[in-house]
């Protein structure tokens, strides 16, 4: 089945930061791609014997990215207690999730600058021990991308289009 959804990766190549950051906001684009002109109903159907559907992924990313870059990373005790599962309540507007994605994609990407660099250390510990800003987004960067799978196939299931 041809592509109808092929983006090129990124070709960033100008440091490690800036490498890093290209994969993962590629990651992200994808997320928001494979949600775009679907509408509230497609969103929510659950196509598979999980809780997953395409709009419970964007609000379990969401929380993602807050725990990773807003709590551990810069410490924001807001975020220290999340909810990681994929079940949007019925009365949760499509629009509020997805802009709560994007939102929270501007707030890491403050935290991950603020932080100064990848060698900078997280402010909470991860099994015990602070960890680099590389070892985080290395981290979010394989989720995000794992989940982008899963809404490669849900999205392919519900109106046939394919490709990242």
């Amino acid at each position: 089945m041809l592509e109808s959804q092929r983006e090129a990766v990124p070709f960033n190549d100008d440091g490690e930061l800036d490498t890093a950051l290209a994969f993962l906001s590629f990651a992200r684009s994808c997320v928001l791609k494979k949600v775009d002109g679907l509408d509230e109903e497609q969103l929510r159907r659950r196509l598979v014997v999980s809780d997953t559907t395409l709009l419970g992924l964007v609000a379990h990313l969401t929380a993602a990215e807050r725990y990773w870059f807003g709590y551990t990373l810069a410490g924001d005790p807001r975020h220290a207690e999340v909810d990681f599962g994929m079940v949007v309540a019925p009365d949760r507007r499509t629009e509020e999730v997805i802009a709560d994605y994007r939102n929270a994609i501007t707030e890491s990407d403050t935290h991950i600058i603020a932080a100064g660099g990848l060698d900078a250390r997280t402010a909470s510990p991860v099994n015990a021990e602070p960890r680099t800003l590389r070892w985080v987004l290395a981290h979010m960067t394989g989720e995000t991308a794992r989940h982008v799978g899963h809404a490669d196939i849900l999205r392919e299931l519900l109106d046939g289009a394919t490709g990242r």
